[in-house]
């Protein structure tokens, strides 16, 4: 039988060195019910949860996040949750180390550990580790001002030109993630998702995999009805009170640039929350095309938190 490896900084430990230590994913697109379904999970299994969310790092946002609220916590502990400024981002590779270093300690104390998240990357920088792919300072600062002379769209249409694959798996209203491959094709000549099919995903830890999958219609219905609820509960306010930060990069993602847009006199109130929907139900779609390539993962019917926790349990034993 292959043995797979627990690694913590540069050693590796078998995993039979700590049979009954585990994670937990629950993952899933944007409005799928992730929040309240690893909730119920750990209470039944009385553990704690890492949030693999890489917008509900940060303290200023809220709203446009869909951050769990002290009471949706139901008492259970959270990390990484307004555990960060939008004045600091947090990237993949910072993730990782902070989170594994949070593993181990948890550990200590608790057999499981829930991670919960859409975000694929931050979810793959826990369970399997960042990328090894070559860096070069002077490409990246090169894309950079091409970024700020010519704009995302630029970057985006060279992405598409080199490496389309990529281009329509990954966020490309991310600039962090656009420069990155545009980098590593520049350095090495080969697309990006090129380098990411070679590599051979080992996990770290023994892993559970599970992704809430929506029938499309429904899911997209659910999107929009948890914008409406944004936009009721002051999501045009908590964009005002970061026109300070508009410029970073955590604000330069659904739901804020789109208010930005209407703050900036560009679009209606109406066209704002048109586009929040429209640009969220693309996300949705995107997280899902990552998650396919998870082989292990065991893909959840929405047949209730109560249901869906017994299946997950089911599963485990």
């Amino acid at each position: 039988m292959k043995k797979k490896f627990l690694k913590f900084g540069n050693q590796l430990y078998f995993n039979e060195a700590n049979p009954m230590k585990k994670i937990i994913v629950i993952a899933g697109p944007t409005a799928s019910g992730k929040t309240s379904l690893a909730v119920a999970l750990a209470k039944q299994m009385n553990c704690p949860i890492i949030s693999a969310d890489s917008r509900q790092f940060y303290k200023e946002l809220s709203i446009g996040t869909a951050k769990p609220t002290g009471e949706e916590m139901e008492g259970i502990q959270h990390y990484f949750i307004n555990s960060h400024s939008v004045e600091h981002p947090l990237s993949a590779v910072q993730y990782e180390k902070q989170a594994i270093e949070k593993v181990k300690d948890l550990f200590k104390k608790n057999d499981s550990i829930i991670v919960v998240g859409g975000s694929g990357l931050f979810i793959n920088a826990l369970i399997y580790g960042t990328d090894q792919l070559p860096h070069d300072p002077a490409i990246r600062d090169f894309w950079n001002e091409e970024l700020e002379i010519k704009g995302i769209a630029y970057l985006q249409q060279k992405l598409k030109e080199v490496d389309l694959g990529y281009y329509n798996e990954s966020d490309i209203k991310n600039p962090v993630r656009l420069i990155r491959a545009l980098e590593i094709h520049q350095i090495t000549g080969e697309p990006f998702s090129k380098f990411r099919k070679k590599y051979t995903k080992t996990t770290r830890f023994k892993t559970h995999f599970f992704v809430i999958d929506y029938p499309r219609e429904e899911l997209y219905e659910r999107i929009n009805q948890r914008v409406d609820i944004m936009i009721e509960n002051g999501l045009v306010k908590e964009v005002r009170e970061n026109r300070k930060h508009q410029n970073l990069q955590p604000l330069n993602t659904v739901g804020y640039k789109e208010i930005f847009e209407y703050l900036d006199f560009n679009i209606s109130h109406e066209r704002a929350i048109e586009l929040i929907k429209q640009n969220t139900r693309r996300y949705a779609k995107r997280q899902l095309t990552w998650f396919r390539k998870e082989e292990d993962a065991h893909w959840l019917k929405p047949s209730g938190t109560k249901e869906m926790v017994k299946t997950i349990i089911s599963t485990l034993l």
